[in-house]
């Protein structure tokens, strides 16, 4: 008697090995979060029987773990920028993307969303999202409140306002607090049920099939410990996720973000981008990553100056909390602290929960300097400096913007501990399966594989730079592009 077929996400199902059929499909979409059904519903509606698969028992994903805001804008603007008096230019929307996209930035998946970024916005609107016209114009992670528009990256701070028009484009929907993302799932899964979208739930992607040419014809899916075989006719979707969660994965390929120590994710283990290796899709910037510490609101800590165990500054603090959070990554050593004086001190608003705590006072910069067992002179130097060119508006060195500039002189003196062991440090992946804009996963040549397509952090979208993200580029890579691969694999 022969043995069973030892299916893997790695190692594809060939289409001789099908014992049987047990259902049929035109479009799989694995994954039940943002991105799976913005692609199951843009498959449906392009007239593709589909299939929506989901490991979990619900819908959600990662993206009902987030704020719920996206990053939009362009074409003039959005209602809500608009009203706050702001207008956004596609050029510049597309300039800043670019810039955040990293050294290699996808211009084509830029340019895309540049353009469509307004009209997707309607789109998510019109599938039930509602947004407030209001406008909160202080530098927030997002709103305690209902509101809607924010700045939600480095649009205001150097290099990137030397580039792109700085524009407020973090929308958040109208949700009173945090955790708007679960709204936004619930949305979306009633726009699913009332669609003719099968969705089976608690079933898993064990492997992909794939005929002789190459091309993907269905899965192999798991539930209850028995395999089953869908057929596929016209495509399937990775919607699955990233990999923070898969440890092994993590110390292969993004080392560096084991020394975040609050992964952002639920299943997230990567099953999604090894499903497309499996098949001979090409995965990039595997070691690119999100990862932050919540330092502000309130804003007045801006004006602060970040150093790190040589008592040194190394970045102009007034980015997004996320870039100055990847600067603190890339560095040797745990030991960072942002040092404030009387007048700006304050806790932060996510201090307990990000565990910002205070590491050491003075009445002088000498004693905190002391108390920190730093080299003599090292931390002193660094605020006598930047005290100097900060009572003439200029930061020579790191650019922080004027508004942002003053010295810090009114003691006692504060240093809050920022040290990555000690402070909690908010992680998930960037990298992913290579795509087109429309979703096809390519190989190594950059060659499209026949019927497999993939969105969100399964694939490498807009956001693959750790150091140019803004808070809700995730949700708008994978609502926006997992539209694209929807309507692509109905209409391949």
């Amino acid at each position: 008697m022969s043995a069973q077929p030892a299916y893997s996400r790695s190692r594809p199902c060939r289409l001789a090995e099908v014992p049987r059929w047990d259902a049929e499909t035109g479009v799989a979409v694995v994954g039940f979060g943002a991105a799976g059904a913005c692609a199951a519903l843009e498959a449906v509606r392009a007239g593709a029987k589909v299939t929506l698969l989901e490991a979990t028992s619900g819908s959600g994903g990662t993206s009902a773990l987030s704020g719920g805001e996206m990053y939009v804008g362009g074409n003039g603007g959005t209602p809500q920028q608009r009203a706050a008096g702001f207008t956004d230019d596609t050029e510049d929307l597309y300039r800043y993307l670019l810039m955040a996209g990293g050294p290699d930035a996808d211009a084509a998946k830029v340019r895309a969303y540049a353009e469509g970024s307004l009209a997707h916005f309607e789109w998510m609107q019109a599938q039930g999202l509602v947004y407030k016209d209001s406008f909160i114009p202080q530098r927030i992670v997002e709103p305690f409140t209902d509101d809607c528009l924010i700045w939600s990256g480095s649009e205001e701070a150097w290099p990137f306002s030397e580039n792109a028009k700085p524009c407020p484009r973090g929308h958040t929907p109208q949700w009173m607090g945090l955790g708007g993302g679960r709204y936004l799932m619930d949305v979306l899964a009633a726009r699913v049920a009332e669609s003719a979208v099968e969705v089976r739930y608690d079933t898993r992607a064990a492997a992909l099939i794939v005929d002789e040419s190459g091309r993907v014809a269905g899965l192999v899916l798991r539930r209850d410990g028995q395999d089953s075989f869908l057929r596929a006719t016209r495509g399937v979707v990775l919607c699955a996720g990233g990999y923070i969660m898969n440890k092994d994965l993590l110390r292969q390929h993004a080392p560096q973000l084991q020394r975040a120590n609050m992964p952002i994710g639920t299943v997230d283990d990567g099953s999604g981008i090894q499903l497309g290796q499996g098949a001979g899709g090409h995965a990039i910037h595997m070691d690119q990553g999100f990862v932050t510490l919540p330092w502000y609101p309130p804003e007045q800590l801006i004006k602060g100056i970040f150093i790190n165990a040589r008592g040194q500054r190394f970045i102009n603090e007034d980015c997004y909390h996320g870039r100055v959070a990847q600067h603190i990554l890339q560095q040797s050593g745990d030991r960072f602290w942002l040092l404030l004086d009387r007048e700006i001190f304050a806790e932060p608003d996510f201090g307990q929960f990000a565990k910002i705590t205070i590491g050491a006072t003075g009445d002088s910069w000498q004693e905190v300097e002391r108390e920190l067992e730093l080299p003599e002179g090292a931390l002193v130097s660094t605020v006598e400096l930047y005290n100097r060119h900060a009572a003439q508006g200029q930061d020579p060195l790191f650019r922080k913007a004027a508004k942002w500039l003053r010295p810090l002189t009114q003691g006692p003196f504060v240093a809050l501990d920022c040290r990555i062991d000690h402070a909690a440090y908010f992680s998930f992946t960037l990298g992913g399966l290579d795509t087109l804009p429309t979703g096809e996963v390519l190989d190594a040549a950059r060659q499209p594989i026949a019927g497999l397509y993939a969105a969100g952090r399964s694939a490498c979208g807009l956001p693959r730079w750790g150091a140019g993200y803004s808070s809700g580029m995730s949700l708008a890579d994978a609502t926006f592009f997992g539209r694209q691969a929807g309507k692509r694999a109905a209409n391949p």
